[in-house]
C-alpha cells in the first residue's frame, strides 16, 4: 500500500529533473523527465516510507537524521532538496496533503504564540548549544545572522563587519546616545557600536549561555562601562532609548505578537529616535513554517511576509523611513557557515553524534536553498516617530560616519 502511494506521489510531483527512489524491498524506480538535475535516495524501512506518505517534509528530514533515508553524501542532499523545491507547484501533492497543509496554515497563529515562558525555552533549545560549535562555524565576532556582501570578494569576517557598519549608518548614531539591542546574541553588534561609534548600549537576551559570553567579551574588551547585557524579555522593559536595533530576533517573536513587538519598539523609542529591525522575510504571501525546522531547529520560529508585518507597524504609529531588501546575501552567508562546519567535522564529532551532524547539515542546506530556490530574503526596516529623523535619500548610507573613520582594510 505505502509503496504504491509513494509511487503515485512521486509521479505526480516530479516533472523537472530526475529522481531515483529505492524502496525498502530493494526495487529502484525513476521519476521525472530527466535532464541535468538528478538526485537519488534510498528508503531503508517501511516505517520511513509510511511517514513520507503522511508527512513528507517532516519525514524526509527525520529519515535523513536517523539514517532510515540514505543519500550519497552532502552534495546529494543539496541535489535532492533542489529537485524537490523546483517541483513544488500548487497541485503537486495529493489532496489529503494539501488539506493538511491548509489546516496547518490556518493554525499557524496558535502554533507560534510565544509567551515569556515558552520564548525563553525556545531560545535555549537552539542558542544554548555549546559556544564551541558556533565558534567553529561563525565569523570571529560570532554573528549568527545574514552578512552583507556588498563586494563579491569579501570574506565572511569582512561581510559581517560590513553588515554591522551598514546598520550603524542607518541608525545615524550620535556620541553617547543610548542604544537598545533586542536579541543581542553573543554581543557582537553591541560591542561594535560601543567601540567604533562611542555610544552606550544595552543588550537584552533570553539565552543564559549567550548572556554569559557577551558579558565576558565586554569585560575582555574593556567596554563594561559602555555596554550592559541583561537577561530579560524585551516586553518587560520600560525605559527610553535614543536608538533601537534588533537583528535576527523578529523571526522568534511569533505571528500573534507582531503588534505587541512594534508597539513596544514605539514605546521604548525616544521621540526623535530611530529603530532598525533586521529580519528574514518572505517576498510572497504567508506560508506554513517547515515542520522539521519548527521541531528540531527553531521551535516557535516563524518567517513573516511583509503583508503580515505592515499592519503591526502601521498600528504602532511609527514611520516606515526605509525598507531595504537583501536577496542572496543570506545564501552566501549560510554556504560559508556550512563550509566551516564541514571543515571542522572531526572536532565536531568529538562533541556530537552522527545524528546531530546530519541534522545540522540538513538545517544549513535547507536554509541555503530557502534563499536560492524559494521566496525568502532579508528585510531591514528603518522606523522612526518623526518623518524627518532620517534624510530623504539614501546617500548618507554611503558616506563616512562622522563618528567613525572607516578602516581601509577589508577585514576591519
Amino acid at each position: 500500500m505505502w509503496m504504491n502511494l509513494m509511487d503515485s506521489i512521486a509521479r505526480r510531483l516530479c516533472k523537472v529533473g530526475e529522481l531515483g527512489l529505492t524502496y525498502p524491498n530493494g526495487e529502484t524506480r525513476t521519476y521525472g523527465s530527466g535532464g541535468d538535475l538528478t538526485a537519488a535516495m534510498t528508503i531503508r524501512t517501511n516505517a520511513a516510507l509510511r511517514k513520507l506518505c503522511i508527512r513528507p517534509e517532516l519525514a524526509l528530514g527525520e529519515g535523513y537524521m536517523d539514517g532510515s533515508i540514505v543519500l550519497d553524501g552532502i552534495d546529494e542532499l543539496e541535489k535532492l532538496l533542489t529537485l524537490l523545491l523546483r517541483n513544488r507547484r500548487p497541485n503537486s501533492f495529493p489532496a489529503y496533503l494539501r488539506l493538511l497543509n491548509w489546516l496547518n496554515y490556518r493554525a499557524r497563529g496558535l502554533k507560534h504564540r510565544n509567551t515569556a515562558q515558552s520564548a525563553k525555552a525556545n531560545v535555549a533549545h537552539h542558542y544554548d548549544l555549546s559556544d564551541d560549535l558556533y565558534r567553529l562555524m561563525l565569523d570571529d565576532d560570532m554573528q549568527y545572522s545574514c552578512a552583507y556582501f556588498h563586494q563579491p570578494t569579501l570574506d565572511l569576517e569582512a561581510a559581517q563587519l560590513a553588515k554591522k557598519r551598514h546598520i550603524a549608518q542607518k541608525l545615524l548614531l550620535q556620541k553617547d546616545c543610548h542604544v537598545l539591542d533586542i536579541g543581542c546574541g553573543w554581543g557582537g553588534m553591541a560591542l561594535t557600536l560601543a567601540s567604533e561609534f562611542d555610544v552606550r548600549v544595552t543588550g537584552v537576551t533570553l539565552s543564559e549561555n549567550q548572556l554569559a559570553t557577551a558579558q565576558d567579551r565586554a569585560r575582555e574588551r574593556g567596554l563594561s562601562d559602555r555596554v550592559t547585557f541583561r537577561l530579560i524579555d524585551y516586553r518587560k522593559l520600560n525605559e527610553t532609548f535614543d536608538r533601537i536595533v534588533s537583528v535576527g530576533m523578529l523571526e522568534h517573536v511569533g505571528l500573534p505578537h507582531y503588534t505587541e513587538f512594534f508597539s513596544q519598539v514605539a514605546n521604548l523609542l525616544a521621540p526623535d529616535g530611530i529603530a532598525l529591525i533586521h529580519t528574514i522575510g518572505r517576498v510572497c504571501p504567508p506560508r506554513v513554517t517547515s515542520p522539521w525546522i519548527n521541531k528540531y531547529i527553531f521551535p516557535g520560529g516563524y518567517i513573516p511576509s511583509l503583508s503580515e508585518l505592515m499592519p503591526a507597524i502601521e498600528s504602532s504609529g511609527l514611520w516606515q523611513a526605509d525598507i531595504e531588501i537583501w536577496r542572496r546575501h543570506y545564501a552566501l552567508t549560510l554556504r560559508e557557515w556550512r563550509r566551516r562546519f564541514a571543515s571542522n567535522i572531526e572536532q565536531i564529532r568529538v562533541w556530537y553524534d552522527d545524528r546531530f551532524i546530519r541534522m545540522w547539515n540538513y538545517y544549513l542546506t535547507a536554509c541555503i536553498l530557502a534563499f536560492e530556490e524559494q521566496e525568502q530574503a532579508v528585510y531591514q526596516l528603518q522606523l522612526s516617530h518623526n518623518r524627518d529623523s532620517v534624510p530623504i535619500t539614501r546617500a548618507y548610507l554611503y558616506q563616512p560616519s562622522p563618528l567613525h573613520e572607516w578602516s581601509q582594510h577589508t577585514g576591519g
